[in-house]
């Protein structure tokens, strides 16, 4: 039997979640005091059914997952969720455009999640 590393089974399972053409969900969940990063996550939506796919997110692109399931994501003064699914889909199609990104905005205000 031959295992897969996090790296390829996330690469799979985004690009069955994620074809191009399709959208990516974002969220911020926190915002440090700074300014200077945030914890997002990334939903994929299919038919009825929503799903955090963080965990995918963070393993592909080597980036920390945080302890409330969100990619960390470090920078500022640009959308840094475009930025997350602009490097997402370079690293699955060698295209930043092939996902679209797309706001799911909360209605909790940020300080106290």
């Amino acid at each position: 039997m031959e295992y897969k590393s996090d790296k390829e089974r996330a690469v799979e399972f985004l690009k069955d979640w994620f074809p191009k053409g399709s959208t990516a969900h974002t969220t911020v969940v926190h915002v440090a005091r700074s300014g200077m990063s945030r914890h997002i996550k990334v939903f994929a939506i299919s038919g009825d059914r929503i799903q955090n796919i963080s965990y995918y997110v963070s393993k592909l692109l080597g980036w920390r997952l945080t302890k409330n399931d969100a990619v960390f994501v470090s920078g500022c003064g640009m959308d840094m969720g475009f930025h997350l699914i602009y490097t997402l889909s370079s690293k699955l199609y060698e295209d930043g455009y092939a996902i679209k990104q797309s706001w799911v905005w909360s209605w909790l205000p940020i300080a106290n999640q």
